[in-house]
């Protein structure tokens, strides 16, 4: 479903039985919504999981600002109109850092967190680096390229254990861009804003938040 939400359009993927949201799914740096669908159908279908595309990704608004507050405020907005009640938020990494900054902001809101490796607080130059060489090489010469980018990097297990999935997000996030080459369905800009507001202070949840933590033992970036 996709709709305004005071004012900002944001694009989200629901999943599981047609009632009030349960869990609200917050993709990383990059993604797009759609990515919780094999969980949400495989794992957790006797839940209600709103999935957005975040600010500056897929489907949602482009528009600046972008930053955590922003998105904040539209998930805040948007769990208001489909929860009847507080919600577990799972998030991965930039997800996280939202998911932290929303239960800090709204508290009545949030139940619980199951945070997937999240990314707050990072090293400024790292940020720095990586935002660097993202502008300097945002897009692809073909789907082929991209395929094998993903192989190769931190897509090469989730090919082999779900086959199909990588063929699936291509399908879904993968677009022509002019000149005839490929690239992601984001913004660039907003990436480049979103890479700074990752080194931001982090922001821990309300004491007494139920909060699982789950690191990565590789990550790329």
């Amino acid at each position: 479903m996709s709709g305004s939400i005071n004012g900002v359009s944001l694009q989200v993927y629901r999943y599981g039985p047609a009632r009030p949201a349960q869990i609200l799914a917050l993709h990383g740096l990059t993604g797009h919504g759609k990515r919780w669908q094999t969980l949400a159908d495989g794992y957790l279908a006797e839940y209600s999981v709103l999935a957005p595309d975040l600010l500056g990704h897929g489907h949602s608004s482009w528009a600046a600002p972008w930053n955590i507050d922003e998105n904040v405020a539209a998930l805040a907005a948007l769990l208001q109109d489909e929860a009847d009640g507080p919600v577990v938020v799972v998030a991965h990494s930039f997800g996280g850092a939202i998911a932290l900054n929303l239960a800090a902001a709204h508290p009545h809101l949030v139940s619980g967190l199951v945070l997937l490796d999240p990314a707050t607080g990072l090293d400024g130059s790292w940020m720095s680096e990586i935002a660097d060489a993202m502008l300097g090489s945002p897009d692809y010469p073909d789907r082929h390229e991209a395929h094998a980018e993903k192989v190769n990097g931190s897509w090469g297990e989730v090919s082999v254990k779900y086959p199909g999935e990588l063929e699936r997000d291509l399908d879904e996030h993968l677009v022509a861009l002019p000149g005839g080459r490929v690239g992601w369905r984001i913004s660039l800009p907003a990436m480049m804003s979103y890479w700074s507001e990752l080194a931001r202070p982090i922001v821990l949840p309300p004491q007494g938040t139920p909060t699982t933590l789950v690191l990565a033992k590789r990550t790329h970036p």
